[in-house]
């Protein structure tokens, strides 16, 4: 293979790193007998251009002969370092070139960063590359899709609970007193179950459309918080206890009706979004992801994550 440079990655190239990262899963999905992603790649495009724009550093391509063949994108959100994609097209694959991107934007060893990622589980090389910089398997996260048949098996928020759309606490200008208190309880609760804030996060994704509502118990104390989106998607979602998973989600479902199918990602460990789900007619879809760190940092039964290309 000719020499690899490794460089950032400017904004026009996010349409061939998408495709890379087409192309790639559809070839180990193709030989699985799996359906294939389709060409239209707006959701991805739309992502990457975030990772770009919120850590440009670390978004990088692998360039051969002036041609793109990789690329890897990682975010740090205070000490937590997740790589979020990493991609070599089919033919360039076995080279090293998955390994020198990784290298090329992993923090300093001695910088104290916890790393993270989420990967297939039908990916065995990446999965040990991966383990060789200590980012080792720990955890399944499910994809759990399709139509709400049962509505009645879902449960209600308790007595004293409410859910406060976001729009209604910031409706003002950012900046204001409602945006600041918006911003300040949705970090408490990142901070609380997931290690870290990640503020950049949510702006994305309320620039996606996605409706975000808070849930306040009856003294006024905000005790979760979840998305959902009329496309189906749905998620993050942060909860205090453990107990009131069920009930969140069953208000998301029914509060943003989608257009068709659902879908949310949910780490093994949180047992009751499992069940809650199931019971309400979805089913487990695809293979697991598997969620891989260095050392603990998050929560799992109580927080439920964007994708597995951002948390």
């Amino acid at each position: 293979m000719p020499s690899i440079d490794i460089r950032p990655a400017a904004a026009n190239e996010i349409p061939t790193c998408a495709e890379i990262w087409r192309e790639s899963i559809n070839d180990y999905r193709s030989r699985l007998n799996q359906p294939l992603i389709p060409a239209e790649l707006g959701r991805i495009i739309r992502l990457q251009h975030h990772l770009v724009a919120t850590d440009p550093g670390r978004f990088v391509v692998a360039v051969a002969d002036d041609r793109i063949v990789g690329f890897a994108a990682a975010v740090k959100r205070e000490h937590l370092w997740f790589l979020s994609m990493c991609f070599v097209r089919p033919a360039d694959q076995r080279h090293g070139v998955g390994r020198r991107m990784v290298e090329a934007i992993l923090p300093a060893a001695d910088s104290g960063a916890t790393l993270a990622t989420a990967t297939d589980s039908v990916q065995p090389i990446s999965n040990g590359l991966y383990s060789r910089f200590g980012i080792m398997p720990r955890l399944p996260l499910l994809s759990i899709t399709g139509y709400l048949t049962n509505p009645e098996t879902l449960p209600d928020l308790p007595p004293g609970v409410v859910a406060v759309p976001f729009e209604t606490i910031a409706a003002g200008p950012p900046g204001d007193a409602g945006q600041r208190e918006l911003a300040a309880t949705v970090g408490a609760l990142d901070r609380e179950l997931l290690g870290v804030e990640h503020p950049q996060d949510h702006r994305f994704l309320r620039l996606e459309g996605r409706h975000g509502y808070l849930y306040r118990d009856a003294i006024g104390v905000s005790q979760g918080y979840g998305y959902a989106w009329e496309t189906g998607r749905m998620g993050p979602v942060a909860v205090r206890a453990d107990a009131l998973m069920g009930p969140i989600l069953g208000h998301l479902l029914r509060a943003v009706p989608a257009r068709g199918a659902q879908a949310i990602w949910v780490p093994g460990a949180a047992g009751s979004a499992i069940a809650t789900l199931l019971r309400a007619g979805f089913q487990f879809e695809d293979f697991p992801v598997l969620l891989s760190w260095d050392r603990p940092f998050a929560d799992f039964e109580r927080y439920l994550p964007i994708s597995p290309g951002l948390l």
